[in-house]
């Protein structure tokens, strides 16, 4: 076998389980999506479709780690394409746990629906929160299609703007809690929905660092703005 043909073979590898990453990604966003639109418009049908797709999810990632796994040990990656399919493999956890919150929260919708204990004024805030944290994913993964380092700025000061919405949220629901006791098991259901959309926000922000690692061959984790922007741009 040509030494082209094994190259060829190689690329078409790497760029199948690139594809199943995006596609995970995918999926997982529009999780995120349904799982909350579930919650505002008390759709239980939706909420369910949230919770079946993670079933989805999860046998994408084992099957992206089985396939990295086969990479690494048939083709010993290095330099470059060793950072890549490090970096998938790191995504797909990622991935897997915000499909996770996602579950989490339509779960929460279908109990919701159950008890008929729906309760409305902080839902504009989650959506917001929502919408904030499912760009922060969109944007990771379009990085990552493109390779495109540069993005992990932007994605860290929305998480750090996410995270005021986060505890501005938790202001709000303890006022509530605080003017009429009997708010305070919905404001702590929720608190635990803001909380999953942080901790989403979380995971895209990782994800945009792993592209970085995979383009530069920099870890931008646990450092400052002003640090990541000078790994980023040198």
């Amino acid at each position: 076998m040509s030494s082209e043909h094994i190259y060829k073979q190689y690329d078409a590898e790497l760029e199948a389980v690139r594809a199943k990453v995006l596609e995970m990604g995918s999926l997982v966003e529009q999780q995120i999506v349904d799982a909350i639109q579930s919650l505002v418009t008390s759709n239980n049908k939706l909420a369910t479709s949230v919770i079946e797709k993670d079933h989805m999810v999860n046998t994408l990632e084992v099957q992206v780690d089985e396939d990295c796994s086969h990479i690494i040990v048939r083709r010993q990656p290095t330099a470059s394409d060793l950072r890549m399919v490090l970096m998938m493999i790191k995504t797909i956890t990622d991935l897997e746990r915000i499909g996770d919150e996602a579950a989490k929260i339509a779960r929460f919708s279908q109990k919701s629906i159950e008890t008929d204990r729906m309760w409305t004024p902080r839902f504009a805030e989650i959506s917001s929160m929502s919408n904030l944290a499912r760009e922060m994913l969109h944007m990771a993964l379009d990085a990552f299609a493109r390779s495109d380092a540069t993005k992990v700025l932007e994605i860290a000061q929305m998480d750090q703007e996410l995270d005021e919405h986060y505890q501005m949220t938790i202001r709000h629901l303890i006022t509530f809690m605080l003017e009429d006791p009997r708010t305070i098991s919905m404001s702590l259901e929720v608190l635990f929905i803001a909380k999953a959309i942080e901790r989403i926000g979380d995971h895209a922000k990782n994800i945009s660092e792993y592209v970085v690692y995979m383009v530069k061959g920099k870890d931008v984790r646990h450092i400052s703005m002003d640090e990541m922007e000078q790994e980023v741009n040198n």
